[in-house]
């Protein structure tokens, strides 16, 4: 009995102690992230960066959070009969020793439902949520995507 509650125990503290040091957050560097301004009225806008994975295996971003919308998502853009479309993913994965570029027309990171208007030369705080439950904190500079002539640029 002493025997199998000591294993059962061992076992218990074996999981334990992995989820205690699950720590893929450490693992990501983050480059040049940037939200874009949007019109005063728009409730929605995207947010884009390089997430470079540090490490020799996979990592998954399941979620962010910001307290700049109301809700946030992680958007891809699909093909879908000659009409692109943005749709919501339950991850983006950044690949072993790799990266997973953000950008406009690709994955990318979706606040709906803006709380303010966001406005070039403000920044936000914005979580990121990996599987392992660890999180990164990042500051994100909002940037303007209006070329002088006040069209918006393409990319």
């Amino acid at each position: 009995m002493l025997k199998s509650s000591l294993a059962l125990l061992a076992t218990a503290f074996s999981l334990i102690s992995v989820n205690a040091f699950a720590d893929n957050a450490a693992d990501i560097e983050v480059e040049q992230p940037y939200v874009r301004e949007v019109p005063p009225g728009a409730m929605a806008t995207g947010s884009f960066m390089t997430l470079t994975n540090m490490s020799d295996h996979d990592i998954e971003l399941v979620n962010a959070k910001s307290n700049a919308a109301k809700k946030v998502e992680l958007h891809t853009h699909i093909h879908d009969d000659g009409v692109m479309k943005m749709r919501q993913i339950p991850s983006i994965k950044v690949p072993a020793d790799g990266q997973a570029h953000l950008k406009p027309g690709g994955l990318h990171i979706m606040l709906i439902g803006l709380k303010n208007t966001l406005k070039a030369s403000q920044t936000i705080d914005m979580t990121l949520v990996f599987k392992d439950g660890s999180k990164k904190s990042i500051s994100v500079p909002v940037k303007s995507v209006m070329s002088h002539s006040g069209h918006m640029m393409s990319h």
